[in-house]
């Protein structure tokens, strides 16, 4: 057997072709398996769609080892797509977490020789707790499936692992298995864009379906304001201390009846104009585009390019609560 050094002084082209060959085959193999189930799915699985879609209580995943990776992962799937579910880690089960479960829950046990120790030893305790028990396996006469209330069995196939030992092809199926479960129990509750926005506020998707105008926008003591008749002079030190790049101009009830930006402070004093004597109505600009507070921040960033345009008033009921920018928005982490 070759040393590490021996093997890697070896030509690096024969070793490039034996990678490449590897690899293709451990897809082939892990693809092929992955075939294998879809063409077994059945009736079987329809029903453990069927019984968790009516699930009254929690989904709680648990597997050992690789199985166990892949449930943990299975469970935030879940959980992210509208299924309320956990993992629970089988040791810690057999130390006191079986109290997680209930006797209204659905107990997923993944195990693909279906005789991991840790996962039969709660089998018994599970069943006493009165929870439906689903396993997932690839050993028909395991005691996972004897112990199960329904089970779905993998048909025969390979791992990828040369030694077929190692949990490759299994644990990929497993993975898939889960997702679709997810993905169907999904499209059984009507889960959209929206639902999966609320799971995920710190994502994209979410701040762009969640996040309001209101949420971000220059308010109060923050938002640049003066009334009708305002001297210039005055209008531009509110501005000023402000620094968002906007001056909104309203009437004695609040309504909003112009806007007077830094580009039309540089405009105006190009013309020379004495800024003493004017006041902002001499200036502003009148009949202003202007945003709902309750307008998604994407919508309002979306109007803001394409009429190139860096801050806009904000209004409700038709009076001024505030100003937001494109700069506040795309702070948010939110695009377009």
């Amino acid at each position: 057997m070759l040393n590490q050094l021996e093997f890697l002084t070896e030509s690096k082209n024969e070793h490039l072709i034996d990678i490449l060959s590897e690899s293709k085959y451990v897809f082939e193999t892990e693809v092929n398996a992955i075939n294998l189930v879809k063409d077994a799915l059945d009736e079987r699985f329809v029903r453990i769609v069927e019984l968790i879609s009516n699930c009254s209580g929690k989904v709680i995943v648990t597997g050992m080892g690789k199985p166990g990776h892949v449930s943990r992962k299975i469970a935030a799937t879940m959980s992210s797509l509208g299924t309320s579910s956990f993992f629970l880690h089988p040791a810690e089960a057999l130390h006191g977490d079986l109290g997680m479960i209930s006797a209204n829950d659905i107990v997923i046990a993944i195990s693909y020789s279906g005789e991991s120790e840790e996962i039969t030893r709660i089998l018994p305790n599970i069943k006493m707790i009165g929870a439906t028990l689903i396993g997932i396996s690839g050993n028909q006469n395991s005691s996972l499936v004897k112990y199960s209330d329904y089970s779905f069995v993998f048909p025969k196939f390979n791992e990828a692992c040369s030694m077929n030992l190692a949990p490759t092809s299994s644990t990929t199926v497993e993975m898939v298995l889960g997702d679709a479960l997810a993905v169907c129990l999904s499209k059984i509750y009507g889960f959209q864009e929206r639902n999966y926005a609320l799971y995920h506020p710190a994502g994209s998707l979410g701040k762009k379906l969640l996040i309001k105008v209101t949420d971000i926008m220059h308010a109060g003591d923050k938002n640049a304001v003066v009334k009708a008749g305002t001297k210039l002079k005055d209008a531009i030190i509110e501005m000023s201390s402000k620094a968002i790049g906007i001056i909104n101009i309203v009437n004695q009830n609040n309504e909003l009846i112009g806007v007077f930006t830094d580009g039309d402070l540089r405009r105006t004093f190009t013309r020379e104009v004495n800024v003493y004597n004017l006041v902002v109505d001499d200036v502003m600009g009148k009949i202003p585009i202007y945003i709902d507070c309750n307008m998604l921040a994407v919508d309002a960033l979306k109007m803001m390019k394409e009429k190139n345009i860096s801050a806009l008033p904000v209004i409700s009921e038709n009076k001024l609560v505030g100003t937001v920018r494109v700069n506040d928005i795309l702070g948010m982490g939110i695009f377009v």
